[in-house]
């Protein structure tokens, strides 16, 4: 199946795709996006197709999927306690920026070396040696791309979980008692809710052969430490400056996240080499 899909003109598969997508979600009762929301997830949802083909947007189809739906656990509840997402859930383009930019850059990267550009006859180099880099570099960047979404949707679902079902929620920095949804407090249910999400789109990862089994583990340790350190900057930061939007930190935290796989990584190969 998947042959005969790469086979076909990436591009015009994509924007086929997308926009027959776009138009069911258009017309769906129950709104995922803002109008706006969905331009830019279209236009997200190509580029990673043409990039990473249909095994990078398994990925990123599942965050959105699964990230929509746990968004919308316990609505009434969290609406009602004023600590709901705004607009129901729907997401806008600052929602999808913030979520996937880190992961978009990742994709792009890979484009870019998939194309030829940054060795555009590596043969004519040392043998071997320009190829391996582009195949190391392109590893990472994959790593670097599943890694940022188990991030946010660890992150996601730990949030909503935790506001929806954490019986005890804490501040992160202090440990002291809060209310839940206040900004940087950590419950237990919402810790475990967002390390199995982690896992689970990590192994989605690994299923359409993006990632190793080790970079799965590399993932979920990223994920675990990129979302608690999001917590600390949420308590500590987020209300001193306006320009530190829940958007913005959420780039924040998908990029350490990223950055820190990438750094499990490297450490391994260094170790066992």
């Amino acid at each position: 199946m998947s042959s005969s899909i790469d086979s076909v003109n990436p591009w015009l598969v994509a924007v086929v795709l997308n926009t027959i997508l776009l138009g069911l979600a258009w017309i769906a009762p129950k709104k995922l996006l803002t109008p706006a929301g969905l331009f830019h997830a279209w236009f997200l949802a190509i580029l990673i197709w043409v990039t990473l083909g249909w095994q990078g947007y398994a990925v990123v189809m599942f965050y959105f999927l699964v990230g929509s739906g746990v968004t919308r656990i316990g609505m009434a509840q969290k609406e009602a306690e004023g600590i709901a997402e705004k607009r129901s859930g729907a997401r806008g383009p600052e929602n999808v920026w913030g979520s996937a930019l880190t992961g978009a850059l990742c994709a792009l990267g890979v484009g870019i070396i998939n194309s030829g550009f940054l060795v555009p006859n590596p043969q004519s180099l040392i043998p071997n040696t320009s190829a391996s880099l582009s195949t190391s570099l392109q590893s990472l960047l994959l790593l670097a791309y599943v890694a940022s979404f188990s991030t946010k949707l660890a992150d996601t679902t730990a949030s909503e979980v935790g506001k929806a079902y954490g019986k005890s929620t804490f501040l992160i920095t202090t440990l002291q008692p809060v209310p839940r949804g206040t900004e940087g407090a950590v419950s237990l249910e919402g810790t475990l809710a967002g390390i199995l999400a982690s896992v689970a789109i990590a192994l989605v990862g690994w299923g359409v052969g993006l990632i190793d089994l080790l970079g799965v583990a590399w993932c979920v340790l990223a994920a675990f430490i990129a979302t608690n350190l999001e917590s600390v900057i949420g308590a500590t930061l987020q209300s001193k400056y306006t320009w530190l939007t829940n958007e913005v930190v959420n780039i924040f935290n998908t990029l350490i996240g990223a950055i820190a796989s990438v750094l499990f990584a490297w450490t391994w190969i260094t170790f066992i080499n």
